[in-house]
């Protein structure tokens, strides 16, 4: 949440500590629903209370979509005579602890906002100076999840340290809350716009306590350098064209956040609203909601609820994200805000699966040979399945080509291995530069 000041972004989310890593907390990525894309400051606790309703009704708590979060302008503009961080007492009349009761009844987590400087981006209280005081308040109200904002920076001469350390103080504070209290462990969204190029010194850090990429100060990084996301084609091919080149730093407890989802919002096409869930699963993205579920359209609840694309985000043995192989209309490598990568794969529990995008303005052909993908073998063969039209699409041997993909479209394949190739297959290579008999022919297609 930023189009009140319209900064770059970059989101992170957190481990709370060391313990996090055997309890599971953040080890795969968040399914949900954020207040922020759809109502910004319009909230209350009627709105969060019938949302969650919703969300079970329409069957997207069963489908995985476990976490509804508060996003900024839920609280009073003062804090209290003792210097805590008050709820808004008109929109949230119940109290935080009675609203989170209400949602934790029907089945989900909660989430709540703040931000590592004087105020929230919204002019609202923020917790620099705060940090323990407040997520002691958060933790005693219920909630689980902090997502943590970067406006209203101090001055350098109060702060003496950059990003990293007024992160590390609510990092701090997130071990002291779980090491002195039964509440539930939090876990911790930083919201660092990219100032600070979070995926380079995380890892890096002397933070560092796990060997995945983001640990005490890092479960996942919003890889959106640029403002908020939008629900428009641009934004998204944008995202994706600026995480293809990040897709290393996602792992368990470690992911990239490509920004809250803006399905059913805006005018986005349908085709254009498959491939802009498809990217962000299959790169291991949270998946956080943010459209009024009142006005949803069957077409929209039915790819947040596709089985196969989820079952792909959260796959408990892979972790990794999918990445280009090639790129496609541009050359290799080369980033292009308007025409992200076409050519996307990575390993699965059950197989390789690929993502074929249509990033051109008319419909077109996708052709691929199978061992472009680092993870297909050569000389063998691969049933095809069609993740979005739920077929079994016949084998594919040395190729692919997926046929008039629409324009802004996508095509998402996993592919299994069945055995050897068919003998007699000429050439003996579908690539001549990754064949080569032993007197030295190159002896592929």
């Amino acid at each position: 949440m930023r189009s009140i000041v319209n900064f770059l972004g970059v989101a992170v989310l957190l481990l709370s500590s060391v313990h996090a890593l055997h309890n599971g907390v953040g080890r795969l990525p968040v399914l949900g629903y954020n207040t922020w894309n759809a109502y910004q400051c319009n909230i209350d606790e009627d709105l969060l209370l019938t949302t969650a309703n919703l969300m079970k009704s329409l069957g997207l708590l069963d489908a995985g979509y476990n976490q509804l979060n508060i996003d900024d302008c839920y609280a009073e503009k003062n804090r209290s005579t003792g210097g805590d961080i008050v709820a808004d007492t008109v929109r949230f009349k119940g109290g935080m602890k009675n609203l989170t009761d209400q949602i934790h009844a029907l089945g989900f987590k909660t989430g709540i906002y703040s931000d590592s400087g004087w105020y929230t981006c919204a002019g609202y209280p923020g917790s620099y100076q705060n940090e323990l005081r407040d997520l002691t308040t958060f933790s005693d109200w219920g909630f689980d999840y902090l997502k943590y904002d970067n406006c209203a920076i101090p001055y350098d001469e109060i702060t003496r340290e950059g990003i990293v350390g007024r992160y590390q103080r609510m990092a701090d504070a997130v071990v002291k809350i779980q090491q002195s209290t039964k509440n539930s462990p939090i876990l911790l969204s930083l919201c660092e716009w990219g100032w600070s190029q979070v995926w380079l010194y995380v890892e890096l850090s002397p933070l560092r306590i796990h060997r995945l990429t983001f640990t005490k100060l890092g479960n996942a990084i919003r890889s959106e350098l640029e403002r908020d996301i939008a629900p428009e084609w641009n934004s998204l091919a944008n995202i994706i064209n600026f995480n293809s080149f990040l897709t290393q730093a996602t792992d368990f407890y470690g992911r990239n956040d490509l920004d809250m989802l803006q399905l059913g919002n805006g005018n986005l096409t349908f085709d254009e609203s498959k491939s802009h869930f498809t990217a962000w699963a299959l790169m291991k993205s949270p998946l956080l909601i943010g459209t009024n579920l009142s006005g949803i359209t069957s077409e929209t609840l039915g790819i947040l609820k596709n089985q196969e694309i989820l079952a792909i985000n959260q796959d408990p043995i892979v972790g990794v994200s999918i990445s280009p192989f090639r790129w496609g209309i541009n050359p290799d490598w080369t980033s292009n805000s308007s025409f992200p990568a076409q050519y996307w794969s990575g390993p699965t529990q059950n197989g390789t699966v690929f993502m074929l995008l249509n990033t051109l303005d008319e419909p077109s052909n996708l052709f691929f040979n199978l061992t472009e993908s680092p993870w297909i073998r050569a000389g063998r063969q691969y049933s095809v399945r069609d993740l979005w039209t739920h077929t079994e699409n016949g084998t594919a041997i040395r190729n692919f080509t997926a046929y008039d993909v629409p324009a802004h479209g996508v095509v998402a394949l996993l592919l299994k291995d069945v055995g050897d190739e068919p003998d007699g297959i000429y050439p003996q290579c579908s690539v001549w530069w990754q064949c080569t008999d032993k007197n030295g022919t190159r002896v592929g297609g």
